[in-house]
C-alpha cells in the first residue's frame, strides 16, 4: 500500500479505486509556495505507481482552488536567484510538474471549486476533464507581474481555445469565469458551486470503474499531441520566464502589487 503521509500541503484520500487529491492550505488560499510546489511535482508520479488507484479527483479546500503564487514573497528574494513565492526552486521544477501530470496514466478529473490562478490554472487545465464552478475565475496572470507565462500556460491554453484567444488571455492576464470558460472550451463543464464536487466525483468514479487499459491507453493516445506541444514550447517558455525574473519591469510589478498601485513599466 502506498504511503502518502509525507504530504503536508496536499490531502490524499483513497476509496473504491479513486484517489482524491485536495489542495489543503485553505488559510492561504492554497497559495503555491516552495513545499506546495514540490508536492505538486511529486504526487502524480506517486499516484501513477499506486496499483490501487484507477482514477484521480483533484480539487481545492476552502473558498479557492488556488490563488497561485505568493507575489509579496517575490519581493524578498535576493537578486540573481530564481525564486517562486519567496523560496528557491530548481529551474526544472515547473517542467516536472507538467511532465508528471502528462505521464500519469490514470485519468485525472479536476473540480475547480473556486478561483484558479497562475500555475494552479495550468495544473487544472492539464487534467483530463474539468468541472468548474460557474462563479470560479480562471487566469494565468504572469504578465501582470512582468513574467512570461512559462510554467505550462503557453502549452495548454492554445490547445484548448486556439492560439489567438490564448495569446489574448496570456498577454493581458485577464480573468474568465466558469460559464464563459465552458462556452469556449477552456473547461468541460460549468455548474453551480454546490454541484462542482459531486459532478466531478461522479465522472471520476465512472472512470475508476471502467475498463482500465482502454481508458488509460485512450488518454495516452490523445496526450501524445499535448506532449509534442510540451516538448516544442516548454523549455523556451520556462527559460524566458526565468529571464523575466531579472527585469526591472518584474520588480516594479511586484512593488506596485505590494503598494496597491498601478505599475509603471519601462521595458527594462
Amino acid at each position: 500500500m502506498s504511503d502518502y503521509s509525507r504530504y503536508q500541503c496536499l490531502k490524499i484520500e483513497k476509496a473504491n479505486r479513486l484517489a482524491t487529491v485536495t489542495l489543503n492550505q485553505p488559510e492561504t488560499g492554497n497559495r503555491i509556495e516552495h513545499r506546495f510546489h514540490m508536492e505538486l511535482q511529486d504526487i502524480w508520479a506517486d499516484l501513477a505507481r499506486d496499483g490501487e488507484v484507477n482514477a484521480i479527483l483533484l480539487t481545492g479546500s476552502g473558498k479557492y482552488f488556488s490563488v497561485g503564487g505568493n507575489i509579496k514573497g517575490m519581493q524578498d528574494r535576493p537578486g540573481g536567484d530564481v525564486f517562486e513565492a519567496g523560496a528557491m526552486l530548481e529551474p526544472s521544477g515547473g517542467r516536472r510538474i507538467v511532465q508528471n501530470i502528462l505521464d500519469c496514466e490514470q485519468p485525472i478529473i479536476c473540480a475547480i471549486n473556486g478561483d484558479c490562478m497562475g500555475l494552479a490554472a495550468t495544473v487544472a487545465l492539464l487534467c483530463d476533464i474539468t468541472v468548474a464552478a460557474e462563479t470560479a475565475r480562471i487566469a494565468d496572470p504572469h504578465v501582470k507581474i512582468g513574467l512570461v507565462a512559462g510554467d505550462g500556460g503557453a502549452v495548454i491554453w492554445p490547445m484548448l481555445i486556439g492560439p489567438n484567444r490564448a495569446k489574448e488571455f496570456l498577454m493581458r492576464g485577464n480573468l474568465i469565469n466558469g460559464v464563459d470558460a465552458a462556452r469556449m472550451g477552456l473547461v468541460n463543464y460549468a455548474v453551480p458551486q454546490d454541484q462542482v464536487l459531486p459532478k466531478a466525483r461522479a465522472l471520476a468514479q465512472e472512470l475508476a470503474d471502467g475498463p482500465t487499459w482502454a481508458i488509460r491507453w485512450t488518454k495516452l493516445s490523445v496526450n501524445k499531441a499535448i506532449k509534442e506541444q510540451f516538448n516544442l514550447i516548454m523549455d523556451t517558455s520556462y527559460a524566458l520566464e526565468m529571464s523575466t525574473f531579472q527585469t526591472s519591469d518584474h520588480r516594479e510589478a511586484v512593488k506596485a502589487f505590494v503598494e496597491k498601485r498601478k505599475p509603471r513599466f519601462t521595458g527594462r
